[in-house]
Order: C-alpha cells, then sequence, then structure tokens
C-alpha cells in the first residue's frame, strides 16, 4: 500500500507537470515542469523525501528497460536519421565535452571556495581595534 500511495504522488506530480505545459506558452516539456514541481515540494517540505524515496529508487533501478521503447523508435526512423547521423554524432561528441569541461571548471571553483571558507574559519580571530586587545 505504501509503494501505491508513492507511486500515486509521483503520478499526480507527473500530472500537474502535463497540465504546466497544457497552460504556458512555453517550449519546455511535460517532464521538466514535473521535476521541477517535485523539486519544489521536496525543497519546501510539502512532501518528505521518504513519502516517495521507495517508488524513485524503483524508477531509476527500471530505468534501463524504460529507454527500450525510445531505442525501438530510433531503430524504426534509421533510414530517416542515416544521413546526418555523422553531424548528431559530432555534435553530441563536441557538446558531452563541452559540458563535461563547464562542469569541471565549476566544481574546481566550488571546492576552492569551500576550502577558503574552511581556512577563513580555522584562523584565530583577529583583533580589529586597540581596545579589543587591552580587555583580553
Amino acid at each position: 500500500m505504501k509503494l501505491l500511495r508513492q507511486f500515486g504522488m509521483i503520478l499526480l506530480i507527473t500530472f500537474a507537470g502535463e497540465l504546466l505545459r497544457m497552460l504556458l506558452p512555453l517550449p519546455i516539456p511535460a517532464s521538466i515542469y514535473g521535476m521541477l514541481l517535485m523539486l519544489a515540494v521536496l525543497m519546501t517540505g510539502v512532501i518528505r523525501l521518504d513519502e516517495v524515496e521507495q517508488a524513485g529508487d524503483f524508477l531509476i533501478e527500471i530505468m534501463p528497460i524504460l529507454f527500450v521503447p525510445a531505442a525501438v523508435g530510433l531503430m524504426d526512423a534509421w533510414n530517416e536519421l542515416r544521413p546526418i547521423l555523422l553531424a548528431v554524432s559530432v555534435i553530441t561528441v563536441v557538446v558531452t565535452v563541452m559540458v563535461m569541461a563547464v562542469t569541471g571548471i565549476v566544481t574546481q571553483w566550488v571546492i576552492r571556495q569551500e576550502k577558503a571558507a574552511a581556512a577563513r574559519a580555522s584562523l584565530p580571530h583577529i583583533r580589529h581595534s586597540k581596545r579589543e586587545a587591552i580587555h583580553e
């Protein structure tokens, strides 16, 4: 019963994402709206993580199976995709490398910021005036 309730909550949020896609005139997929809604309800505490965690873990476990229909669709469209396959492959590789580079740069920046904050926190407090020095 617990899993059924969790799946129900996930489906409700997914449905709300579909409604948003229909109501808002933006070229954003319903799945993105659904993920943003899920993030919002989890961050605000409207839904706690443990209320959807088991169903979410199950969906992640079966995710490879969910890609089978997409792969079959690609095989069906092979004749249309063949002429542009090289271009799509090059674009995919270039964009993947760019995303990896930006992710690495941002990660290094965040690590440096955290190290600097930790170093500042570990320094002894510096006296800011002669008066503070006298009272110590």
